[in-house]
């Protein structure tokens, strides 16, 4: 790593120059980042992602954070003697693992995020699914990969039915920075634990955002001899399931991206959250640091 001090100024300037035409471009337009992985956890990596997203904010770009919180919501499980389940990648979530999940979410996970962004000289504010009506759900109905004749029953997990993002763009029209948790609420008012890249996927659909960024514990989307894909297509990533190059916590990632590609975001872009500053370097520099998804 350059020491950043013994850059003259004069090539700061350079670089900060450089970066110009990309703000131009995305100036007002949406960003949905999915923020999760070691970039959650590694108090180095948080700094500089609350930084990133307040330099987006400030320089007229509109971040949207969705978060996970896996790693989270498993140690609190632990704490009270539960076994986290997964099927096909999603968590398995009875009535009292839901409860452990809403506080951690929308309490502690959501609420650092907020105090790191505002910390960083922002104005974050923390929303979950029921406020504003925003994410209604319904009970997710898992279909085994293998026998399409299997229903597997992963209980109070969340399908998206429909988002009305209105309180989010009543937000970012007054210089805030919303910090969704995904949970969504059914007809009965229950609470649907929805997997974040999801969550992060549809509300980039529904904001028509100009990018979605997924921040991952990878360095994108590899092959099978380990090599960063840098350009996918929606063709490729088919082949890429057909022979099971893309598996595990990968498919439900990969698949929402893709349902974003599609329906209209420009660019879908997993990055990874362990490099610094990722996102600035995705968004404000042509050097790729991920995979970028087109559809066509």
């Amino acid at each position: 790593m350059t020491d950043l001090l013994s850059i003259a100024p004069r090539d700061k300037a350079e670089i900060l120059a450089q970066a110009l035409p990309y703000i131009r471009k995305f100036h007002g337009k949406t960003i949905v980042i999915k923020y999760g992985g070691n970039a959650m956890t590694d108090p180095d990596l948080q700094a500089d992602f609350a930084e990133d997203v307040v330099l987006l904010k400030l320089v007229g770009m509109n971040p949207v954070v969705v978060h996970g919180g896996g790693p989270q919501i498993e140690t609190a499980l632990n704490r009270l003697g539960k076994k986290g389940h997964f099927i096909q990648g999603m968590r398995v979530t009875d009535a009292e693992t839901m409860e452990v999940v809403e506080w951690v979410l929308a309490g502690e996970v959501q609420q650092d995020i907020v105090g790191l962004i505002n910390q960083a000289g922002g104005k974050a504010v923390g929303l979950t699914g029921r406020d504003g009506g925003m994410i209604r759900a319904q009970k997710l109905k898992m279909v085994d990969n293998k026998d399409p004749s299997i229903v597997h029953d992963v209980g109070q997990v969340g399908d998206i039915v429909s988002i009305d993002p209105s309180v989010v763009k009543a937000l970012q029209d007054d210089a805030f920075i919303p910090v969704i948790s995904p949970i969504g609420f059914g007809e009965n008012n229950e609470s649907y634990n929805i997997n974040a890249d999801v969550v992060a996927s549809k509300l980039a659909e529904v904001l028509r955002a100009e990018k979605l960024m997924l921040l991952t514990n990878t360095p994108g989307v590899l092959d099978k001899e380990g090599q960063l894909l840098t350009d996918l297509t929606a063709r490729e990533i088919d082949a890429l399931f057909a022979d099971g190059t893309i598996s595990g916590g990968m498919l439900p990632k990969i698949a929402s991206a893709l349902d974003a590609a599609r329906a209209g975001v420009n660019a879908v872009h997993i990055i990874d959250g362990r490099v610094p500053h990722a996102m600035l370097l995705e968004i404000l520099t042509d050097q790729a640091y991920g995979t970028m998804i087109r559809s066509h």
